[in-house]
């Protein structure tokens, strides 16, 4: 199987789509998933190709585990959560839908559980989100 560089993610990191981005650094890119399963939902992202775990590099899953937990922590002050599930599928069977390597970052609260798959939320929420975790970051830099 052979990476796909027309998906949606490697078209985000070429600016082709919009999306609202909370990090990034030379190796990663964070953004907010449009169909959140928690409030604060992020997606990281390395910023060169790999299609999932299977065929990514060492150094990019290293670079994607250093900014999942960077994210985490911002995560957890700014949006008060009680936890963090990180999520990561490969290939289709597992679950895995964008053929890019991705990290799901999801904070958690205790007694709520995780919304189903699918469903939009309206931009300016996930923004709402987005700022909260940007504001928390600028203290992890």
């Amino acid at each position: 199987m052979t990476y796909d560089n027309n998906n949606i993610f490697a078209k985000i990191l070429r600016n082709e789509i919009p999306a609202e981005r909370i990090y990034e650094d030379d190796d990663t890119m964070v953004m907010m998933d449009i169909m959140p399963r928690a409030d604060g939902h992020a997606l990281v992202i390395p910023k060169t190709p790999a299609r999932n775990m299977l065929d990514a590099t060492p150094e990019q899953l290293a670079a994607c585990l250093k900014t999942a937990q960077k994210v985490a922590h911002a995560m957890m002050q700014a949006l008060n959560a009680d936890g963090i599930r990180i999520q990561q599928f490969n290939e289709a069977a597992s679950g895995q839908e964008v053929f890019h390597l991705h990290y799901h970052v999801l904070p958690c609260r205790t007694g709520v559980s995780l919304r189903p798959p699918g469903i939009m939320e309206k931009p300016e929420v996930i923004k709402g989100f987005a700022d909260q975790i940007r504001d928390a970051l600028n203290g992890f830099e």
